[in-house]
């Protein structure tokens, strides 16, 4: 394997699947069945999903709430997208543990790193819930922490498009797809990658970023496989020595269809 212990971030609005509100059974199942696969090959597997799909912090002040009581209403919706697929897995058979930011005893272990970490060494799927249990901020910040925390090998984000663009590809055709990409890059060319506290932390701390496409089968095990999938954000020396291989095994290809070996 490529990576010993991942970060999963999904988007909570990815539960939905062609809904408008809630939760898609079958998408979740799915995705319950692409991280049973991957944990059954030793992947230490660690997630974290959004609460899109019910209620988003950001919205609060569009519907005349506060802020602050906004964003809580935000976490509880992370945690019920949590004990969702926690559900899916246990039904497939495999073991996990639900960790919140929040105090929620009768359905949550709270979060503390050391029981986390403990968890994955014995094989746990470890969902974390509520964020970091404060305002302001959202499932990506959550994310980046958690994965520095348990000392994770990437945090490996979870979308419906294939990557990072140049631009949105579902509105424009045209947008240029980047296979490696450095931070350095991300920040310069203003990509949406993750909300910038998210981001920062990873860039501080090393911690490598892939953006890929969920919804493909296949896509989640192949990534954690090796195989070049979606897109990899890292410092640039890294970035840089990712570009110059695929380079030269995209000239070895060429020449070995035109015969020049």
């Amino acid at each position: 394997m490529k990576y010993k212990r991942i970060l999963l971030k999904l988007s909570g609005e990815a539960l939905m699947g062609d809904q408008q509100y809630g939760i898609d059974s079958n998408r979740l199942l799915k995705y319950a069945e692409e991280i049973k696969e991957i944990a059954q090959m030793g992947v230490q597997v660690a997630v974290v999903i959004g609460g899109g799909n019910i209620f988003r912090g950001v919205q609060a002040e569009q519907v005349g709430l506060d802020r602050v009581q906004g964003d809580y209403m935000g976490m509880l919706a992370t945690v019920i997208n949590s004990m969702a697929l926690q559900s899916a897995m246990e039904k497939l058979g495999v073991y996990t543990r639900l960790l919140s930011g929040l105090n929620i005893q009768q359905v949550c272990e709270p979060y503390i790193r050391r029981r986390a970490v403990r968890h994955l060494e014995k094989n746990r799927v470890v969902i974390f819930g509520a964020g970091i249990g404060s305002p302001y901020f959202t499932t990506d910040s959550a994310a980046s922490l958690r994965a520095i925390e348990i000392e994770a090998d990437v945090v490996l984000k979870g979308t419906r498009v294939d990557g990072i663009y140049s631009a949105d590809p579902e509105k424009n055709p045209d947008a240029e797809f980047y296979s490696n990409i450095s931070f350095k890059d991300v920040f310069e060319k203003g990509l949406n990658v993750m909300d910038m506290t998210a981001f920062t932390l990873c860039k501080e701390n090393n911690l490598p970023i892939v953006v890929f496409n969920m919804n493909k089968p296949g896509n989640l095990k192949r990534l954690v496989e090796g195989e070049s999938i979606g897109t990899l954000v890292s410092m640039d020396d890294i970035a840089e020595a990712m570009e110059e291989t695929m380079t030269k095994l995209q000239q070895e290809e060429a020449n070995q269809k035109s015969g020049n070996f």
